[in-house]
Formats: C-alpha cells, sequence, structure tokens
C-alpha cells in the first residue's frame, strides 16, 4: 500500500486505471497478501482494475481460492515464438483479459522474416502491423515498445485490415520459445 501511494504521488494522479503485480515470485510466497492490498485500493476508488503479470493458471486459480477475486488482466509473454494457446484459453475461461508483453518476440528475427514480411505487404502494412495485427485477431491485447511517436502511431493502426485463416497460421508457424522468465521461478525485484 505503501509503494502504491509512493507511485500515485509521483504520477500527480488521484487514482489509476490499472494496477498490476509484476512477477508472482513463488519463493517470497507474498503474492497473495499483495493481492488483497490491491483489492482494498480498488475498493477505496484509487485503481479502476487490478491486474497480474506472468501469472500461471495455479497462481491465478490460488488468487481466486483465496480472495474470490479474479484479475482482470494477466500480461504475459506472448509472440508468434510463445503463442500460449493453453493459458490463453484458461483466461478466456476464467474472463481474464491477456495482454502481451514482447509482442514482436523482442531480440528475435522475427519482423525480418520473409513470411511475415509477405503477409505484411498483402495488406500494405509493416511486418509489425501485420504480427500486432495477429495479436488482435487472437484476442490478446498487444503492448508494444516504442518511444517514438510515428512507429507509436503505427503501431495502433491496425484495424483496417484483417488476416485470413492462413495468414494467422503463417504468422505463428515457428519454433516456440520463450523469451523472458518461467513464472514458476524466476526472480525480478
Amino acid at each position: 500500500l505503501a509503494s502504491f501511494e509512493e507511485s500515485r504521488a509521483r504520477l500527480g494522479l488521484e487514482y489509476v486505471d490499472l494496477y498490476l503485480i509484476h512477477w508472482p515470485l513463488p519463493r517470497v510466497d507474498r503474492y497473495v497478501d499483495s493481492w488483497k492490498a490491491m483489492i482494498k485500493l480498488r475498493e477505496d476508488g484509487l485503481v479502476r482494475s487490478i491486474g497480474v503479470s506472468n501469472f500461471t493458471p495455479a497462481h491465478i486459480e490460488r488468487l481466486e481460492k483465496e480472495t474470490g477475486v479474479l484479475p482482470s488482466v494477466n500480461q504475459i509473454e506472448l509472440h508468434p515464438f510463445f503463442p500460449q494457446e493453453e493459458l490463453r484459453a484458461y483466461h478466456a475461461d476464467k474472463g481474464v483479459l491477456t495482454e502481451s508483453w514482447s509482442p514482436l518476440g523482442r531480440g528475435s528475427r522475427l519482423l525480418d522474416d520473409l513470411a511475415v514480411a509477405a503477409v505484411a505487404d498483402a495488406h500494405g502494412v509493416t511486418p509489425a502491423q501485420a504480427v500486432l495485427r495477429w495479436h488482435v485477431q487472437l484476442g490478446a491485447l498487444p503492448v508494444p515498445k516504442s518511444s517514438g511517436p510515428e512507429r507509436q502511431r503505427a503501431n495502433l493502426d491496425v484495424f483496417g485490415f484483417e488476416l485470413d485463416d492462413a495468414q494467422m497460421r503463417t504468422v505463428s508457424d515457428r519454433a516456440h520459445r520463450r523469451i523472458g522468465g518461467d513464472p514458476e521461478v524466476h526472480e525480478e525485484f
């Protein structure tokens, strides 16, 4: 609660739209306590929605069991190299929005892939736009990192075209591999 108040003061806001637990840190085993504090912040009107990041179904089940409250969002590593079909299905079943971090496959050659470029060319868009559209059609909310206004505008311009089933398969037809840490053991403080 103190950390939230410090952040809110630095931001100069009366409330925050979405507040997340960044990693479950199972070894520390305090995420349920944090979740209870976040529920209080929401009940007090200081946060509109609460969610989690990098949580597995087991972590989410524990939150629900111990508090009766599901997260509105689970921000997970999601990109064509790591599509997380089972976790996305779990989210859909529970009514949890899947938010994609590293949606463009940070550090990979995804945006240089000739097949992805062909999909993009078919729609007159960039490879990044084609991949971001792939996320949208999966029902996920991609959050790409970009500091340039022009690229930010391009990243938002993904609603004027639609990938067909073959193009969806083309974008996701690659060997699966995780780029980030495993939520069962990763520690980030």
